[in-house]
C-alpha cells in the first residue's frame, strides 16, 4: 500500500517538509502530492542526511496522476535539486523508497531524514537572475513576483471554473441518460406485464379454467 502525505502547497506558501523514511528490505514508497498547472515550472529541493554506502539506498521518483514519470534519482544522499515543466494540469507525487542492504539487515533502526521543498510557478523562478537580467530594483522584483502569482491564481480559478462546468455537463448528461433508461425500463415492465396477463387469460380459457 502506498502511503501518501497529501499536501496542498500554494506558490506563496511553499515550505519545507520533514520526513523520516525507514529503511526496509521491502520498503513501501512514501509520497508527497502536489498539483501543477500546464506549462508550470516545478523545482524540487531535497536534502537528506546519511551518505552513499551507509546501508541504505534512497531512491526518488516523480510521477504525475496521468502516469508520466518526470524525474527519478537512485541512491540519493546530501542535497539534490531537480526541475521539470509539466505538460499537463495534473497532480504529481514525489515518492521516496529506502532500501536496506542485506549486509546491514541486523541494523533494524536505519532511516533517512529528508527535508523536502516543492516550488512551482512564480515561486520556482530564479528571481535573482531576473533582477540581474532586467536590471530591476528590489521593490520592482517584488511587484513582478506578485504580478506573476496573481496571474497564476487567476489561471487556477479559470481552470477550476472550466472543470466545474465540465463536471456539471457530465452530471446533467448522466441524469438525462438515467431518466430515459428509467422510462424505458418502466415501459418494458408494463409491456411485459400486459403480455403476461394476456397470455395467462388465454391459457386459462384454453384449459377451461375461466
Amino acid at each position: 500500500m502506498y502511503w501518501f502525505y497529501l499536501v496542498s502547497l500554494f506558490v506563496s506558501f511553499a515550505a519545507a517538509l520533514h520526513l523520516d523514511v525507514k529503511a526496509e528490505s521491502k520498503p513501501q514508497p512514501v509520497c508527497v502530492r502536489d498539483f501543477v498547472q500546464e506549462g508550470q515550472l516545478v523545482v524540487v529541493n531535497i536534502k537528506t542526511n546519511g551518505r552513499v554506502g551507509d546501508g541504505q539506498v534512497l531512491d526518488m521518483k516523480i510521477v504525475d496522476s496521468l502516469g508520466n514519470e518526470h524525474r527519478s534519482k537512485k541512491d540519493l544522499a546530501g542535497t539534490v535539486k531537480v526541475a521539470f515543466t509539466s505538460a499537463y494540469s495534473a497532480a504529481f507525487d514525489v515518492c521516496f523508497t529506502n532500501h536496506q542492504e542485506r549486509k546491514w539487515s541486523r541494523h533494524t533502526e536505519l532511516s533517512r531524514e529528508i527535508e523536502l521543498e516543492i516550488e512551482s510557478g512564480a515561486a520556482a523562478r530564479d528571481w535573482n537572475a531576473v533582477q540581474a537580467a532586467e536590471k530591476l530594483k528590489p521593490a520592482e522584483v517584488e511587484l513582478k513576483k506578485v504580478e506573476e502569482m496573481t496571474k497564476e491564481i487567476a489561471a487556477q480559478l479559470q481552470y477550476l471554473k472550466v472543470r466545474e462546468a465540465t463536471m456539471r455537463d457530465t452530471n446533467e448528461s448522466t441524469n438525462s441518460r438515467v431518466k430515459y433508461f428509467s422510462i424505458l425500463v418502466i415501459i418494458s415492465l408494463v409491456g411485459f406485464g400486459t403480455w403476461q396477463i394476456s397470455y395467462l387469460r388465454h391459457y386459462f380459457k384454453v384449459k377451461h379454467i375461466i
